[in-house]
């Protein structure tokens, strides 16, 4: 699930049922995406493998081993970019590769159609992440890809913190989002400072919900706005949207 981050327009977990609290700085999460380019006459195939690891993830979860998962269908096709995806997240490296071990044990593995597939993993860390426990099928997934400007600074991610994710943490607490992080990699195959901004909505109404939350934040922190353009490079950033399949949080 190599797509992870949201746009910050042209500008760019709180108690225990939430998450976790806001106010210290939370646990690092790792989250291992995988990415997959299926040709279109075999999505069926496909989703039947995606189904079996879906299985074994849920026990996974249950038994404490990871702290979510799920997968993700591509809605905005580019040629030879992927159209199917997965994740599951962690809170340790180690839980992170049993699971990924035990998916690869699976008689799915050798399918097949990932065989004809072209694919990609990624390996992500985040501490600025929120979400609601269940389980939802409802949700849109928006990943923002950016660059950061050389030689800026945001010591503990001050700037950060008081303008995206105060803006994502309202989002949750209204209920338009089911999950929000900002994500960068733990095994770099990309430039070690790109990061991304992820977010999956409850519903569609939740991608319209977090627009005008951003044009918002224009309007009522320009300052704080610009100190975020101050971290980022204009040119390189890519956007990604998904449907979510089912997602699952604990």
């Amino acid at each position: 699930m190599g797509v992870v981050l949201c746009l910050l327009g042209a500008a760019g977990l709180a108690s225990l049922a939430l998450g976790q609290s806001s106010g210290a700085e939370k646990p690092v999460i790792y989250t291992y995406v995988s990415e997959w380019t299926v040709p279109r006459g075999m999505w069926a195939a496909y989703q039947k493998i995606d189904d079996a690891d879906n299985e074994l993830l849920g026990k996974t979860l249950n038994e404490g081993t990871i702290s979510s998962w799920g997968s993700f269908t591509t809605l905005t096709h580019q040629e030879g970019e992927p159209t199917h995806g997965s994740w599951f997240s962690a809170r340790s490296m180690a839980a992170l590769m049993k699971t990924l071990e035990a998916l690869r044990a699976t008689p799915g593995a050798t399918d097949a159609v990932l065989g004809a597939s072209k694919h990609w993993d990624f390996i992500l860390q985040s501490r600025d992440y929120n979400y609601h426990p269940g389980t939802f099928k409802n949700g849109y997934l928006r990943v923002g890809r950016w660059n950061r400007r050389p030689g800026s600074s945001d010591p503990d991610g001050k700037i950060m913190k008081s303008t995206l994710v105060a803006s994502l943490e309202k989002l949750l607490a209204d209920g338009a989002l089911h999950f929000y992080s900002v994500d960068e990699e733990t095994i770099h195959t990309e430039d070690p400072g790109t990061f991304w901004i992820v977010i999956i909505t409850n519903g569609p109404e939740g991608l319209d919900k977090f627009n005008a939350a951003i044009e918002e934040m224009g309007r009522s922190n320009p300052a704080g706005i610009a100190g975020f353009q101050g971290l980022i490079e204009g040119k390189g950033h890519r956007d990604f949207l998904a449907r979510v399949n089912t997602v699952t949080y604990k």
